[in-house]
């Protein structure tokens, strides 16, 4: 099972042998540590290999730590990568705010923006390895069209944008304690269940977004302010969050297992990926509670 963010389409650490999370994870009292099961075996060598405290840990019940080495991705890597591309969107998000006011002009370019920054995820999505640039024009078209939609939210309710920012830092900070404190345990059966209900959650709204766009829903349908708008856009945070579980697996796999390190890169995409889905849901939440549009 191959991880994936609101896209569906993001591959994770592990390209040959699934989800490195699941499919890959060394088990403590498992086999010895080798190139079996390791996705990065055939990426430079076995990171434990030559480490001899590897097979101690697992004894241990300690997860094997990868051996130190200026090619593989340790969490300071992800850290500021993930800065570098967050902070992207949000340079994006504030210029656009600042240059482009609420008008019909600028809500055709949030869309344009939103469909090259779709467009980028896409190829870099279907790539092997990751591209920065790739990665950062991504974050600069998601950025532009955050901060118009943002803008526009703003202008209808007030402080909306900066409740859902609140909003956002509490589930990300909210689900990585869940998740260190280990009453998330991420299993393949957990990602099944998780991806199945993330999957008929999107085509549902598909469906939904094709009747209003022919006029059969157009009150918004599901997406319409009231409890009933509250509860979808809850659920959609709930999945935003399941989400942000696949992705602290992955990073923390792919620091056990020596992840090269331009794999970090792959870490921030997914982190923001994940980030702006669980922020504009965050807009569409604070909508539906305060009121009809």
């Amino acid at each position: 099972m191959r991880s994936s963010n609101p896209v569906f389409s993001r591959r994770g650490f592990s390209r040959d042998n699934g989800y490195a999370g699941f499919n890959a994870a060394p088990q403590a009292g498992g086999p010895a540590v080798g190139t079996q099961g390791n996705p990065y075996a055939q990426q430079g060598g076995n990171p434990y290999a030559q480490n001899p405290y590897a097979q101690q840990d697992l004894q241990h019940g300690a997860p094997p730590q990868a051996p130190a080495s200026a090619g593989r991705m340790t969490m300071d890597d992800v850290v500021m990568r993930s800065a570098m591309t967050l902070g992207t969107v949000v340079v994006g998000a504030v210029l656009a705010w600042a240059l482009l006011p609420v008008s019909s002009t600028s809500y055709g370019l949030a869309i344009g923006s939103a469909l090259v920054a779709f467009v980028l995820a896409m190829v870099q999505s279907f790539k092997r390895k990751a591209t920065p640039a790739l990665i950062i024009g991504y974050a600069a078209f998601e950025g532009v069209f955050l901060g118009v939609i943002s803008e526009m939210y703003n202008s209808q309710w007030s402080g909306a944008p900066f409740q859902a920012v609140l909003g956002t830092m509490a589930v990300t900070g909210a689900t990585l304690l869940v998740y260190r404190a280990g009453w998330i345990r991420v299993t393949a059966r957990y990602a099944r269940i998780g991806m199945t209900i993330a999957i008929a959650f999107v085509v549902v709204l598909a469906v939904n977004l094709l009747l209003v766009a022919f006029g059969v829903a157009p009150d918004g349908g599901l997406r319409s302010s009231g409890p009933l708008g509250a509860i979808v856009g809850i659920l959609a945070i709930l999945i935003g969050a399941f989400f942000l579980t696949l992705d602290f697996k992955q990073i923390e796999d792919g620091i056990a297992y020596g992840a090269p390190k331009d794999e970090a890169w792959l870490a921030a995409f997914g982190l923001t990926l994940t980030l702006v889905w669980i922020y504009v849901e965050m807009l569409r939440l604070v909508a539906s509670f305060s009121g009809d549009d």
